[in-house]
């Protein structure tokens, strides 16, 4: 790793707010400056103070180029997988010890796995517990997953990152960090069992081209379960958004606990697996009486943000199933899901849990008679139902010239549906076009709540 000199030091302190493109062209060669190392910094914190705000403010920290701060996680999404293994293995911490709020908070996080509570106040797991993980990267998700192990190990084959890693634990106050130059498999294979192995496989082929199967991704995961479920209690293992969940858990053949689709700014950004021992059943479950292990469907989260809902798949396997519940005859409020909602496909959950409505087949789009205060995604008021034909599309524009227009199972594309509305972009009005229970295609003049 390029160690900074003082006067790129300086040089970064001074300029970090500015234009980097503008700084490549005009700043002037003084000797002893690193004017790429530098130019790295400054794009790096930029792109950190707003994903990674924490690690902005260390002072320490050195970034790595821009194509790797691009791709790496951020804070919000590397604080919830943290959250995920302390909930997995609070019942083996020994201790809890309470301590309030103080201006070393942020170095007693870093150092001993603080977490903090909304009430200001800070849990410390003492417990002796150990992770690993295998595809380190530039370090993000290992540093905040790190915080709750009094032992964390760190592999990763690229040198450069590793040097990277050993810096910025060092900085983050993350003394339990142990950097392993190596192949995780490898490392995997010979090491001594852990709480928790986290994983994130790189989802590109040799040539650079992108891939979302499980089995196309470096390492394959599920070659590895058996290793993971021998060598671990629990295993994270980051997929692509992209992929279906539910052929995910099939594939893992009865390993997956739980599963995590997280979406920030409504935009699905990560599907996590916990893969864990199949648990046993007990004799009289089990279908040969001598208490042998069975499947059991995975706990689903969805997590939008700070919208969150959770259920247990077994109960709700009929995801798509439309027409149980009739319409309302008021039809007051439209609702839309979050976007980890809508990959989950659990609309028969959502239906019964917040008493709203499929709107019809593969919509999407839910109606109810009273505004629900807490639906976890958007709520519109609607404001006119009309059906595509002149008349009805007239009285439903009632002469406006701007709307913001989605549709949901409808036979145009919304850049078809505003040209033919003769509609310009923005506003306060949202028109929908959807189908309804009993395939009629209609729009939704609404606005939001």
């Amino acid at each position: 790793m390029t160690v900074m000199n003082d006067k790129t030091r300086e040089f970064v302190a001074m300029h970090r707010d500015e234009d980097v493109r503008e700084l490549a062209l005009k700043a002037k060669r003084v000797d002893g400056l690193d004017l790429p190392l530098a130019l790295d910094q400054i794009a790096g914190w930029q792109i950190a103070s707003k994903k990674l705000p924490q690690w902005a403010s260390c002072e320490g920290i050195v970034y790595p180029p821009h194509i790797s701060m691009e791709q790496c996680s951020s804070q919000f999404t590397a604080q919830y997988k943290s959250e995920i293994t302390q909930t997995l293995l609070v019942p083996s911490a020994t201790v809890h010890a309470r301590v309030s709020d103080s201006a070393e908070s942020d170095t007693q996080e870093a150092k001993t796995g603080l977490r903090m509570s909304d009430s200001g106040e800070s849990d410390i797991l003492v417990a002796k517990r150990a992770m690993a993980d295998l595809t380190g990267g530039f370090g993000v998700d290992f540093s905040y997953l790190a915080r709750g192990f009094s032992q964390a190990t760190y592999v990763e084959r690229q040198r450069h990152l590793c040097e990277l890693a050993e810096h910025n634990m060092a900085a983050l106050g993350l003394d339990q960090a142990r950097i392993v130059c190596g192949d995780g498999v490898e490392y995997l294979s010979q090491m001594d069992p852990v709480d928790f192995i986290y994983l994130d496989p790189a989802r590109r082929d040799e040539h650079g081209s992108r891939t979302y199967a499980i089995e196309d991704c470096t390492p394959n995961v599920l070659e590895l379960r058996d290793l993971l479920l021998a060598k671990s209690r629990f295993t994270l293992v980051k997929l692509s958004p992209m992929l279906d969940w539910r052929k995910a858990v099939v594939d893992f053949d009865g390993a997956v606990r739980e599963v995590h689709i997280v979406a920030t700014g409504n935009e699905c950004k990560e599907l996590l697996l916990v893969l864990g021992r199949p648990a046993q059943a007990n004799a009289r479950d089990s279908v040969d009486g001598a208490g042998s292990y069975r499947r059991l469907a995975p706990h689903v989260f969805c997590v939008n943000d700070d919208q969150r809902i959770d259920y247990d798949s077994a109960e709700y396997t009929q995801g798509l199933r439309i027409g149980g519940k009739p319409l309302p005859d008021a039809k007051r409020y439209l609702y839309e899901p979050n976007a980890s909602i809508m990959k989950a496909g659990c609309f028969d959950l959502v239906e019964e849990r917040f008493g709203v409505t499929q709107i019809g087949p593969s919509s999407h789009l839910f109606v109810s008679e009273q505004q629900i205060a807490d639906f976890p995604g958007r709520g519109f008021a609607i404001e006119a139902v009309g059906s595509m034909n002149k008349k009805d599309t007239k009285r439903l524009l009632n002469g406006m010239k701007q709307a913001n227009i989605a549709v949901r199972n409808f036979p145009l594309t919304a850049p078809q549906l505003r040209k033919k509305l003769k509609l310009a972009d923005g506003g306060t009005v949202y028109l929908f076009g959807t189908t309804m229970q009993g395939g009629g295609h209609v729009l939704l003049r609404t606005s939001k709540i």
